[in-house]
């Protein structure tokens, strides 16, 4: 029997419009679990949603169906809408980062979605978006070709 077979992690991150704080704390925990519903309803597996007030994280595999950028529209749009069907005036910035994320270190990146509330005590949405930016770019030079 053939099949397809994929293990595509990755680490999305996306801020609200403007950068600006429109998740408040009581909702974050209302918003992360429905991300987690949106995944689900389209077989995408989340480990782990979280964020703050300004932005989400969220460690996914995506099915082989389903291209990155189609994955983080449905979340994006379907949330947006439930904020607003919930009394918030709410959007979402137009781009996103994705970080490819190996098996090995599903844990810690999880770990690191979950502790966003003390990692912020130390830098800001921009400085972190920025520095999971850097640490991609420097890991692997790019092909060169024979």
């Amino acid at each position: 029997m053939i099949h397809t077979s994929t293990h595509n992690y990755l680490h999305i991150v996306f801020g609200t419009k403007k950068r600006t704080s429109l998740i408040s704390k009581p909702r974050q925990p209302q918003l992360w679990s429905y991300i987690v519903g949106i995944c689900r309803n389209h077989d995408i597996v989340a480990f782990a949603v979280g964020g703050m007030a300004d932005h989400v994280h969220a460690l996914v595999r995506l099915p082989p169906v389903l291209s990155l950028a189609k994955a983080v529209s449905v979340i994006k749009a379907n949330s947006s809408r439930w904020m607003g069907e919930h009394g918030d005036t709410f959007a979402w910035q137009e781009g996103y980062g994705a970080f490819s994320v190996s098996a090995s270190n599903l844990r810690s990146v999880g770990k690191y979605i979950r502790e966003q509330e003390m990692h912020h005590r130390k830098m800001s949405y921009a400085v972190e978006y920025d520095m999971l930016a850097a640490q991609h770019e420097k890991c692997v030079p790019p092909f060169q070709g024979s």
